[in-house]
């Protein structure tokens, strides 16, 4: 079975946010994301609340049929909303208010008392708990060590390297990292950065079951619409030859 797509709708919400309109939607856009055949909705709830809204969680746990995925960091405030809404998993990530976007994985070791704690209560709701880490083999053994249950590959090494040479490079890394993953039980999705024109490199490893995509989709959509940008980017992965199998 081909990987899943989940689309990250964020930037829906920024376009909202640039005006203070009530539109558009993050809600009606994944509605038509669900219609184009992706499997999962992402979002990203920050603490400064820049793009994606309470409100924005709530009426999507209601109306979503697909994987509902929350993006957040391990904070109190954050574990308290995910404990009372119930996204289907949870993705933990790193935050700073001065990034503009994710910058790169957690650091598993440095925080590891403040993660397992956040990953035991999450579990013990029921909630799936994926840790986004850069593809290094210490960051995944760490991973597993805390019983979580799935990885997102920080693939924004690869997407921003230059030439033919260090973009080999950083495949390589995301290639080692999944294999090690996959072998230790856990779930691997891929993530950051990707688009419509090097997504297809990173879809060709097998282990990866899953990919996060958010940005390039949402600007495709502004140019030809959101069906046929979703349409596109899972022929994208279909066709890479990626076989994972689903878990979900």
């Amino acid at each position: 079975m081909a990987a899943r797509l989940h689309v990250n709708i964020d930037h829906v919400a920024t376009i909202r946010k640039a005006r203070g309109t009530k539109y558009p939607d993050p809600v009606h856009a994944a509605a038509l994301v669900e219609l184009a055949g992706a499997d999962g909705i992402t979002i990203h709830l920050r603490e400064d609340r820049r793009h994606i809204q309470d409100r924005d969680l709530r009426l999507l746990r209601e109306t979503v049929g697909l994987t509902l995925n929350l993006e957040m960091a391990a904070t109190q405030e954050m574990v308290r909303i995910a404990y009372e809404v119930k996204p289907d998993i949870v993705t933990l990530v790193p935050e700073r208010r001065e990034e503009r976007t994710t910058e790169g994985g957690l650091d598993l070791n440095v925080h590891r008392e403040t993660i397992q704690r956040t990953v035991d209560v999450l579990r013990d709701a029921e909630i799936r708990v994926s840790l986004f880490v850069d593809p290094d083999l210490d960051q995944i053994r760490t991973a597993h060590k805390i019983r979580g249950e799935q990885i997102e590959l920080c693939t924004g090494f690869y997407c921003e390297a230059r030439g033919a040479k260090q973009r080999a490079a950083e495949v390589s890394k995301v290639i080692d990292a999944a294999k090690t993953a996959s072998r230790l039980g856990l779930v691997v999705a891929a993530g950051h950065g990707l688009n419509y024109q090097n997504t297809a490199a990173v879809a060709q490893i097998p282990e990866i079951e899953e990919f996060n995509i958010g940005h390039a989709i949402i600007a495709r959509a502004l140019l030809v619409g959101m069906e046929r940008a979703v349409r596109e980017m899972v022929e994208i992965i279909r066709a890479s030859g990626g076989t994972a199998g689903s878990r979900a």
